[in-house]
């Protein structure tokens, strides 16, 4: 709503001095498709968008004043709920099949991976993103909390940039020393398994009860149904019985290390 009223804004001033929009962009160094949509509020108007149109349309800090309830969200809406959960769980399971789960990946890794991100994530969120993802990653550290993760072999092996996959896997190696994770590699040998119907997480929560999310494309879904549940705690146990074992594991991420 905050997009929407801004952006709404942002056209109303710009109409009432006569400035096109092709000009907001070309001034403010954007697209004009990209100016159409933070004016509609289906992006979030930047700060250099709100100061040029302040000064192009002579709103004397009207414009500007917005800046501060247009934060950059650390998190995509659907995944919110999530990290409420994720924040007081007792215990993560995840199984993740094409990248290093988001609580293993080293900040090179994270960058690069969110700066993938398309339609391409403007500056101050992909900031925003990369240091809300950093600052999860301070749960690990908390001894009385068990955190295990299972990831395919193609997730160690499919990244661009070298000295940074040199890096993730030096990240994993000094994760899984921590006596309250474990990590275990599924490798590509092992053919069909439960982990071909797709990544999810796995939560307990204090109160013992299990949660299980699963994100896709553009929406992520956190549910609680004992059935569902029961079905996805039954592959999990599974997955884990085929992957490498912990210590093997690490030999396996070790040679990979040793190797790129």
């Amino acid at each position: 709503m905050a997009w929407r009223y801004c952006g709404n804004q942002v056209k109303l001033w710009r109409e009432h001095a006569g400035v096109t929009r092709e000009r907001l962009a070309d001034e403010a160094g954007y697209g004009y498709e990209t100016v159409k949509s933070m004016e509609q509020g289906r992006r979030r108007p930047t700060q250099r968008l709100l100061q040029v149109a302040d000064g192009l349309c002579g709103a004397q800090g009207k414009l500007t004043a917005a800046e501060a309830f247009l934060t950059p969200e650390k998190y995509p809406t659907y995944a919110r709920e999530y990290m409420r959960y994720e924040a007081e769980a007792i215990a993560v399971n995840w199984y993740e099949s094409q990248y290093i789960p988001g609580l293993l990946q080293s900040e090179p890794y994270v960058r690069t991976l969110l700066s993938s991100h398309w339609p391409p994530l403007d500056e101050e969120t992909l900031a925003e993103r990369v240091a809300a993802r950093l600052e999860r990653q301070l749960m690990l550290d908390n001894g009385s909390r068990s955190f295990s993760f299972v990831v395919e072999e193609s997730a160690l092996r499919s990244f661009s940039d070298p000295e940074a996959h040199r890096e993730q896997l030096r990240t994993l190696l000094a994760r899984g020393r921590a006596r309250n994770i474990t990590i275990q590699v599924m490798p590509a040998d092992r053919g069909l398994h439960p982990g071909l119907h797709g990544p999810f997480v796995l939560l307990e929560t204090a109160e013992h009860q299990h949660l299980v999310y699963e994100e896709g494309q553009t929406t992520g879904i956190l549910y609680a149904d004992p059935a569902r549940v029961s079905i996805v705690m039954r592959r999990h146990d599974m997955i884990t019985r085929q992957a490498l074992g912990p210590e093997e594991s690490t030999r396996f991420i070790d040679d990979l290390a040793e190797r790129s």
